[in-house]
């Protein structure tokens, strides 16, 4: 388990993360979700000891990083897949992390089967693709075995295939009780990856709830429907005092499900041609709940590099 416990974190005069709580369980993948400049990558850098809190803790298992003595044993990362030395082959660079953590070395070759790179294990790092290297920063982050996994933007650069097998990999390692978090502007794979968000805005929490409760909370139900007798049924539509929005040769019907729409429409003898329940999606629960915390300075950005820079 993850747990954030009041984080802040200023540089100079900005404040990155501002008294920052929640937790992630084990057996779900949990989506870590913010505008630019949120603060989620210095969160992160912060679970991960590379940046010291101004205030608050950040614990692993209750642990902090820091007293953890074989760390990639219990917790595996990537956040920045390009940090490997250039002129080491992958298969170097991972058995270097091996021997620092007393890892079988033997691991090395399973986890670059794993992720695809066996072909290209001796080949210089530096002449990877962003894809490969977010394979290889993959195979880094599983190589002791950890209980728990922090990614950022891991899908990066990889191709529809490789989106997908990632997708179905955080699925199988979460199913196996592992605590997986996950960093992503890609809405629309978050949708389909994350059962739990983790929402930040400036620093703050914003929300954390099941991804079905985030959209519901934020997004409003609607059902789309067509009809060679759309006139007749806006009228039955307008005495229920139902809302609707004209849509190409459909209307949106917000305030009634589609059962109840469709039984209108039988009571009122018109004919349908569609009858199609829409959810919100998770790019709009986002934006609904996110408007006021986006940063439009773009000098700013969540990593704590750029920060200092700006602050300079």
């Amino acid at each position: 388990m993850i747990e954030a416990r009041g984080l802040t974190k200023r540089y100079g005069k900005t404040l990155a993360v501002n008294d920052l709580s929640f937790t992630v369980q084990p057996g779900r993948v949990t989506g870590f979700l913010g505008p630019n400049g949120a603060g989620k990558s210095t969160t992160m850098r912060m679970m991960l000891g590379l940046d010291n809190p101004t205030s608050g803790v950040a614990l692993i298992d209750g642990k902090h990083y820091r007293d953890l003595h074989h760390p990639l044993r219990k917790i595996g990362a990537l956040l920045d897949a390009k940090w490997v030395h250039p002129n080491r082959s992958a298969y170097a660079h991972l058995r270097w992390m091996a021997v620092s953590n007393k890892i079988s070395v033997k691991r090395v070759d399973e986890v670059l089967e794993m992720v695809g790179l066996t072909a290209v294990a001796k080949k210089r790092a530096g002449g990877f693709s962003l894809g490969m290297s977010q394979r290889l920063g993959i195979a880094g982050a599983l190589l002791g075995d950890p209980e728990i996994l922090l990614f950022d933007e891991p899908v990066n650069g990889l191709d529809p295939e490789g989106i997908l097998w990632i997708r179905k990999f955080m699925h199988r390692l979460a199913d196996e009780g592992r605590t997986v978090l996950v960093s992503s502007h890609l809405l629309s794979e978050m949708s389909l990856t994350a059962q739990e968000l983790v929402v930040i805005g400036r620093g703050k929490l914003i929300a954390q709830s099941s991804t079905e409760d985030f959209i519901h909370a934020a997004t409003e139900n609607t059902v789309k429907v067509r009809s060679p007798q759309i006139s007749k049924l806006r009228d039955a539509l307008m005495r229920t005092g139902a809302t609707m929005r004209d849509e190409a040769d459909a209307l949106v019907v917000s305030g009634m499900d589609s059962a109840q729409v469709g039984e209108l429409a039988a009571a009122n003898q018109v004919v349908l041609h569609e009858l199609s329940p829409q959810r919100g999606s998770l790019e709009e629960a986002f934006m609904q709940l996110t408007g006021d915390s986006v940063e439009y300075n773009t000098a700013i950005s969540d990593t704590a590099d750029q920060l200092v820079d700006v602050n300079r």
